[in-house]
């Protein structure tokens, strides 16, 4: 694959991961900045390394499993590896000014964990 075909490959992915939802935030995982990286080789090799909202999140083992069987499934993706991660530990803070908005958050309000906000 050429890079340009690498970069199509990896918006095609990355399309794929903003129908990915959160199933206890209304929002997907790519604008919940859930993903902190995608990672495309020539050979259609995809990397992601994710995070959940909280360690003790109870999606902890099916997200990530949810996000390699539909990545996997993108035409040109030869084999799919997904790292979770802890490490930035997600915050509300890496909620883009849209997530914040749809969640009624877009004024001042302090700063909040995870756990704050979830549970």
């Amino acid at each position: 694959m050429n890079e340009k075909e690498i970069e199509t490959l990896k918006e095609r992915v990355i399309a794929v991961l903003k129908t990915i939802y959160d199933p206890e935030i209304p929002i997907d995982i790519w604008t919940l900045h859930l993903i902190y990286g995608v990672d495309v080789d020539a050979e259609g090799n995809v990397k992601i390394t994710m995070t959940v909202t909280a360690p003790n999140c109870p999606v902890a083992e099916t997200l990530p499993a949810e996000v390699k069987t539909r990545v996997q499934a993108v035409m040109g993706v030869k084999n799919t590896d997904v790292e979770l991660t802890f490490d930035p530990v997600w915050s509300i803070d890496m909620l883009s000014d849209e997530a914040k908005a749809e969640l009624g958050l877009d004024g001042e309000y302090g700063s909040f964990s995870a756990s704050d906000f979830l549970y």
